[in-house]
């Protein structure tokens, strides 16, 4: 690999500021890197369905290596805090942001790595199989932008995702379906000095159903959240008539996932109306559950980079989401590869030089297999 050049790729990137659905600039630079290393690339239009300000981009460019095309894959959205990220460079080839912002490593060390592969096969004139490449809007938005893609276009039935913490050389080959959900419980106001009696509490009412649930691990294979709760007005003289919560599921069961919403469901109804209320539940689903067996042609292509550059190529389940996991839902199965991020989502978030190189030379390793 040019570790200059590497560096200095992902340092522009993580320069860049792309909040979710601010990818404008994002898509810009990348547009103009793929095509002058050969690719056709075309943009849908994500942004303008979610009001944001780009799309999804899309890449393709013939190989010479006999197969099916191969999709690599990233998303352009960084969470916050996001605007003037600078990447620090340390002597010890850690890079950090200055403290103030995250880093960016998530997800712009999966995106240098796929350049730096590509410009490494430029230099060489190396074959490599046929490519695709997608960069995803709205990722850190519960997978927005992959949601709407129009997977019509492409023709890779295996993927790799490069949007996964930890060393390189592991990947996941199983997620999690993500329930969210919202409950409002309503009651009935009153004066709760002169009247309670004339009231119904709607935060007790919440409160008897959120003692009754089995929150944290429940099972070997799902967990179960309220993240945020509020009621009432701010004044202590009033028996709240409302209380507001949202929460979480997660399984690698889709189908126990939304069994154990309509128990949430059913709970909270039963509080509700014991108490003389009522309530209202919503939920979405807008990541579902995949696994990737160890015998898939994509794993064993990785396994087989992996052993080239003498890594473990493990493979781990994930309770986290990815892209992957709507690419699965249209019939393109992939691992999700670790692209030398760490503590991402925080100001703490880091990469390393060496970790660059290595998931650079994986990803041109995987882009040349001949099986």
């Amino acid at each position: 690999m040019n570790r200059d050049r590497l560096i200095q790729t992902f340092q522009e990137l993580v320069s860049i500021d792309s909040p979710s659905f601010g990818e404008r600039a994002m898509a810009d630079e990348l547009t103009r890197r793929l095509k002058s290393l050969g690719f056709t690339v075309s943009e849908d239009n994500a942004g303008e369905y979610y009001g944001g300000t780009a799309g999804n981009l899309y890449g393709y460019r013939d190989g010479r290596i006999p197969g099916e095309p191969l999709l690599f894959s990233t998303h352009m959205d960084t969470v916050e805090p996001s605007r003037g990220k600078k990447a620090v460079l340390h002597e010890d080839g850690r890079i950090t942001s200055d403290g103030t912002t995250v880093l960016g490593a998530d997800c712009m060390a999966g995106t240098a790595a796929i350049l730096e592969a590509l410009a490494e096969l430029e230099e060489e004139q190396a074959d490599c199989r046929s490519l695709e490449l997608l960069f995803f809007i709205g990722e850190e938005k519960h997978l927005r932008g992959s949601a709407v893609f129009d997977y019509a276009k492409v023709r890779a039935k295996e993927s790799y995702i490069l949007d996964l913490s930890g060393p390189v050389g592991t990947a996941a080959n199983q997620a999690p379906t993500l329930v969210d959900f919202q409950i409002t419980v309503h009651g009935k106001a009153a004066h709760a000095g002169f009247a309670p009696e004339e009231g119904v509490h709607a935060v007790a009412a919440a409160a008897r159903a959120v003692a009754r649930m089995e929150l944290g691990h429940v099972g070997k294979n799902m967990t179960v959240n309220i993240g945020h709760i509020e009621g009432g007005v701010k004044a202590t003289n009033i028996v709240p008539d409302t209380c507001f919560l949202m929460g979480e599921i997660r399984s690698y069961s889709h189908e126990q996932a939304l069994e154990e919403m309509k128990k949430i469901e059913a709970l909270f109804r039963e509080e509700a109306e014991k108490a003389g209320g009522s309530c209202e539940v919503h939920s979405t689903v807008p990541i579902h559950a995949y696994q990737v067996p160890e015998e898939h042609a994509g794993v064993l292509r990785f396994r087989r980079a992996c052993e080239r550059l003498k890594l473990p190529g493990t493979l781990n389940p994930t309770f986290g989401g990815s892209d992957q996991s709507n690419l699965s839902l249209h019939g393109i199965s992939g691992l999700v590869l670790s692209s030398a991020m760490e503590q991402v989502h925080s100001c703490s978030e880091f990469t390393t030089v060496s970790g660059l190189e290595t998931a650079a030379e994986l990803v041109k390793l995987l882009m040349q297999d001949r099986d």
